[in-house]
């Protein structure tokens, strides 16, 4: 039984201890090239990143020159082929305006009330504001109503005792905001083949006056 236990100190004495053959340097080594390898997957994070960037940045600045393009040739149609018909337009509406014109502007320092407005309509009895936008969204149709809030208001101030009505025009009317103009009271004015057409709210939306 000695003898037996005598072999097993002997055989332990034999097993390498944890850890044999690793010595700093290696380690190091070690951690070095862990290091370098996270490097690189680092830069090729990066590298990833900035080609995304630009590529993004590359499709926002194509986006805002077709944009452009866009919102130039709508000006030029507004010009030439809307603002010459909108009379005969509302005529068949049941208006008769007697004279448009383009960009009017309000600017009182007195009062503080600023505003512009694309196209102006205008007879003995109403006058009808036009906001024009390539593609109106409801956030457009809201700040009409505040435009046409601050033109009531100035006009006031100057005794005129004129109705304001509203218009939105736009090249592409989704259904959702072309429906929530009409509910708020404003014509829709929007491309139909050569020319345009105007909707007008109806039913159990009614033009709204201010």
């Amino acid at each position: 039984m000695a003898t037996t236990v005598a072999k097993k100190k002997k055989t332990l004495r034999k097993a390498p201890p944890s850890g044999k053959g690793l010595t700093f340097e290696k380690v190091w080594a070690m951690m070095q090239e862990s290091d370098k390898r996270q490097a690189e997957r680092l830069k090729e994070t990066e590298r990833f990143l900035r080609e995304n960037a630009l590529q993004q940045k590359e499709r926002a600045d194509q986006l805002d020159k077709q944009l452009s393009k866009l919102g130039n040739r709508f000006g030029e149609m507004v010009e030439y082929m809307v603002k010459p018909n909108l009379i005969a337009k509302f005529h068949v509406l049941g208006f008769d305006f007697e004279k448009v014109y383009m960009d009017a502007s309000i600017k009182d320092k007195t009062n503080n009330i600023f505003t512009e407005v694309d196209i102006t309509l205008e007879n003995g009895d109403k006058i009808m504001l036009v906001e024009v936008k390539s593609k109106p969204n409801n956030e457009d149709i809201l700040e009409h109503i505040k435009r046409i809030e601050k033109v009531r208001f100035h006009a006031n101030l100057r005794g005129e005792k004129r109705k304001y009505l509203g218009a939105v025009a736009g090249m592409v009317f989704k259904e959702s905001e072309k429906q929530f103009a009409l509910k708020n009271g404003f014509f829709v004015i929007e491309p139909s083949g050569e020319t345009f057409l105007i909707t007008a709210p109806e039913g159990e939306y009614s033009p709204r006056e201010w």
